[in-house]
């Protein structure tokens, strides 16, 4: 893999001039470059990136640094397509067919797959280098060879296999992310049901954020899958293969056709022209419009045997969404024990709360009986004579009445909380 790294990414600049060399050439480009627009160079600079071409005949690989307008015109595709791989903006997944070209943003895999080639946005992303290196290997072994057999006669061409690639990659690392996910989660869950701490919930915080955008972006390439899925006309739109040989056949077709034409409308240099004969000359030319116009009905739909070659892509994808399906399952089972976890602690949290209150309320009932005591007390400590105060066993007997007072008060408080289920006994 680091020899595939060194071999793919883009070469490094050289730095074999002297820094009192750039000093003078720095000077020199100052003067030639006052007039010019600063914003305009950076701009347009900006354009150009490196692509790795991927050759569908040999499967060799190269750095290619292209600008966004000779891109463009390379694969036929309009600006907003282009935008859509730039790694600068962030853009939901996306599988786009195109009249010559399939475009596929699809997580850290951005590409242009043509019938020819394909085009990847260059990234020291390892991701992009496994898609190249995996790429090349099944272009490298014949399609029907792993067996030692001949080619089947339902393969798939260049572009689908290319696809392919793309969506095991795709698939790969949302289901690794997805497994780092639950690796962490659910020991972090079950510590946080035995102790609930600030720094657990934390982390919990953080792992649902993660969940949810990772369940965000697994749901977007299973939308992406299943909108292709159901739309025949956008599965048609990917066979580039068969769009470039009926280009070709029509191509071939209307050279003839012309070709015998041209050879029909020969006459004499001698014959005089005959304005009679000038009606025959409509047919001819309604000929080339007819021919033009079967061209473009071909264009439209697949020629013989498309609905199997449509089946063939559907179930392709088909085994691709199944993939996607189970790891936006698995996602959605974390969530629930997530929440499941949420509600236990709630719970736990409620139940707390509860004998909080209720040792609350023991603890204002008992306040209330000992304020009997602060009552009594008061009233005795009043400065007036009594004959009471004269008896030495009165301040025992005086104790006695009020504990015996306060613990009937208490002691009906307590059968009222049992009675009206305030609080367990």
């Amino acid at each position: 893999m680091g020899d595939d790294r060194e071999r793919l990414l883009p070469p490094k600049p050289s730095t074999s001039s002297s820094i009192a060399g750039a000093g003078g050439a720095a000077a020199v480009a100052r003067s030639v470059l006052q007039g010019m627009d600063y914003l305009g160079i950076k701009k347009r600079g900006q354009g150009v990136r490196s692509w790795i071409r991927v050759d569908a005949a040999t499967g060799s690989s190269q750095i290619m640094e292209v600008d966004k307008f000779s891109m463009m015109r390379r694969c036929d595709l309009p600006a907003r397509d282009l935008r859509l791989l730039d790694p600068l903006f962030v853009y939901p997944s996306t599988i786009l067919g195109r009249e010559k070209a399939i475009v596929v943003n699809l997580e850290q895999i951005r590409c242009i797959i043509t019938a020819e080639e394909v085009l990847v946005l260059n990234s020291v992303d390892s991701n992009v280098l496994q898609y190249v290196v995996e790429l090349q290997r099944r272009l490298a072994v014949p399609q029907g060879d792993f067996f030692g057999g001949a080619a089947s006669p339902d393969y798939l061409p260049f572009e689908f296999r290319a696809l392919e690639v793309a969506l095991e990659s795709a698939c790969s690392f949302l289901d690794a992310q997805a497994a780092e996910l639950e690796i962490e989660a659910y020991p972090l869950l079950d510590e946080l049901t035995s102790k609930i701490s600030t720094l657990n919930l934390e982390r919990v915080r953080r792992l649902k954020s993660r969940l949810v955008a990772l369940t965000r972006r697994v749901q977007k390439v299973r939308d992406e899958v299943e909108q292709l899925m159901d739309d025949d006309g956008d599965m048609a739109e990917l066979y580039l293969t068969d769009k470039k040989r009926r280009m070709e056949a029509s191509f071939y077709s209307d050279q003839s056709l012309t070709g015998l034409g041209f050879a029909g409308l020969g006459h004499p240099a001698s014959a005089p022209s005959s304005p009679v004969s000038s009606p025959a000359e409509s047919p001819r030319m309604e000929k080339p419009l007819s021919i033009s116009r079967s061209r473009h009905d071909s264009f439209k739909s697949p020629d013989g045997g498309g609905a199997e070659n449509i089946e063939a892509l559907e179930m392709l994808l088909e085994a691709y969404f199944v993939v996607i399906d189970s790891i936006l399952n698995k996602l959605t089972s974390l969530k629930e024990y997530i929440d499941d976890t949420e509600d236990f602690i709630n719970i736990q949290l409620d139940n707390v709360r509860n004998q909080l209150i209720q040792f609350e309320l023991l603890l204002t009932t008992a306040t209330f009986v000992v304020a009997i005591f602060g009552v009594v007390a008061g009233v005795f400590g009043m400065n007036f004579t009594i004959p009471l105060f004269d008896r030495p066993s009165a301040f025992q007997w005086v104790l006695i009445i009020s504990a015996i007072c306060g613990t009937v008060i208490f002691s009906t408080f307590l059968w009222f909380f049992k009675y009206r289920r305030l609080m367990p006994m």
